[in-house]
């Protein structure tokens, strides 16, 4: 691509470019093995020529990429790291490597990315490689499919892990059977429900934009949340024991990480309301024994959840992305949708699992994610980049927290002979002082949170309540004989 040849960005890259958006994706590896520098930029040499997302910058105007001539060594930072200042801890001299990088904008003189290798050994890896790219080069989608055309299986070397997604019946198997007219009236009443959930969600987007806040609580991030340093922390759970609870409900892997994540935040909300009662909050085999009443009334308490638009269903090799005529493009085809989770302690556990499968389910028999993503594009044509980017960014900035969960290889894959031992991915700028973030691999769930340390700052709370709150309904299903 010559200057000649500039390409526009897309309407949703456009829109992370600007000022009052502007989000960095955050991809951490952690490695079996010490990571060897020259086979890391050799590998790279080969890989990054091809990607011209990764070998192209912005215009000044930032509204168009330009070919850019990329020197990997630029991009790639290996700190000098004092054995005394790692200490015993080498999880937390990551932690606040990556913390300390959420400050430091990229350059954007060239291509917007770098990578930071940190051979130091942490409790579930022998080195960690920190990936940092801007939002406008791709989405969660388009990064798994960068990293599989980098990377193969590690009991596999010919082959790389690509995930397998399957699209859920919209027709359940039992109304096959049935007459024409009684499918008929199925579907004349499924449209009417599709055309009505659609017309209250977009309603509710526009007073989210307008007026509707969510309740503050000691999750609610400031003003300067988006500009504050972040901190990022993961944590693996079962992903067999997702699977289970999965099946036992009839459920999603995503409606079960919702209700998870329901639970765990009313877990750890109740812990905090409770404590500002000058009560003791005890728990007795992890069940918590507090008072649910010590929640405000009527608590409005929403999240942003990234939704992919693509018309294609599953992971496509890169090239295949990258062709112009794919139905599984490269780039930021994702919108979101907004979830009202139920904040508040319930003696079954099962009861958060129910309302996230019913909440799921009414979210899915809605247009709204793609006539989000259809009128940013319009807006952004008729009333420019600052227009479109207050419409993504204010019903965001009015909701708590934001989830995300992006399927990863389904194997164990390795990087030019370095086996990577986890993935998780992240991101920082946004409004909110609390991001959720899920991604499988190989047997593996990994949660990561991006927290804004001045308002959470025992973030890690968090993910014990998660884990503890997937334990007790792991526990309950097992004493109704339903697993």
């Amino acid at each position: 691509m010559t200057d000649e040849e500039e390409e526009p960005l897309s309407p949703m890259a456009r829109v992370f470019q600007s000022p009052d958006v502007d989000y960095c994706a955050v991809t951490i590896m952690g490695f079996k093995s010490k990571i060897c520098l020259d086979v890391l930029l050799d590998a790279l040499k080969h890989i990054v020529s091809k990607l011209p997302r990764f070998s192209t910058k912005l215009t000044e105007n930032g509204a168009k990429w330009i070919e850019a001539k990329i020197n990997v060594q630029d991009h790639v930072v290996v700190p000098y790291i004092d054995p005394e200042e790692i200490g015993e801890d080498g999880q937390g001299f990551v932690d606040d490597y990556i913390s300390r990088l959420t400050m430091i904008p990229l350059d954007r003189s060239k291509p917007l990315w770098d990578m930071h290798i940190l051979n130091v050994k942490t409790s579930d890896a022998e080195a960690v490689g920190v990936i940092r790219s801007h939002h406008s080069l791709g989405d969660g989608m388009s990064l798994i499919s960068l990293m599989l055309a980098c990377t193969h299986k590690t009991l596999d070397p010919q082959n790389t892990a690509i995930p397998s997604l399957k699209r859920r019946e919209t027709v359940p198997h039992g109304l096959r059977k049935q007459g024409w007219f009684l499918r008929l009236r199925c579907t004349v009443r499924s449209i009417a429900t599709l055309l009505w959930n659609t017309l209250v969600d977009m309603l509710l987007l526009l007073a989210t934009v307008l007026f509707l806040k969510d309740t503050k609580t000691p999750l609610t991030g400031g003003e300067d949340a988006g500009r504050n340093r972040k901190r990022i922390y993961h944590r693996v759970i079962s992903l067999d024991d997702i699977k289970l609870i999965k099946n036992a409900m009839n459920m999603t892997i995503n409606d079960v990480l919702v209700g998870v994540t329901q639970a765990a935040l009313s877990r750890y909300l109740s812990r905090l309301y409770v404590n500002e009662q000058g009560r003791n909050n005890e728990e007795e085999d992890g069940a918590l024994t507090s008072y649910p009443n010590h929640f405000p009334d009527r608590l409005r308490f929403r999240v942003a959840c990234a939704v992919n638009i693509r018309s294609g269903i599953g992971f496509k090799p890169l090239t295949d992305m990258m062709a112009k005529d794919s139905k599984c493009r490269w780039g930021n085809y994702f919108s979101f949708i907004i979830l009202p989770l139920s904040i508040g302690l319930q003696t079954d556990p099962l009861v958060y699992l129910k309302l996230s499968k019913a909440m799921m389910a009414r979210k899915k028999h809605s247009y709204h994610a793609a006539l989000v993503y259809f009128i940013i594009k319009m807006v952004l044509m008729v009333f420019g980049i600052k227009a479109a980017a207050t419409l993504f960014n204010e019903p965001v900035k009015n909701l708590t927290a934001c989830v995300s969960n992006v399927v990863g290889p389904m194997d164990e894959i390795s990087f030019r002979g370095h086996p990577i031992a986890y993935i998780a991915f992240s991101s920082y700028g946004h409004s909110q002082a609390l991001l959720v973030h899920y991604i499988s691999y190989a047997g593996k769930m990994m949660i990561s949170l991006a927290v804004d340390p001045t308002i959470i700052p025992n973030l890690h709370k968090i993910c014990d309540d998660m884990e503890q709150s997937l334990k007790a309904m792991k526990a309950a299903l097992w004493e109704r004989g339903l697993l």
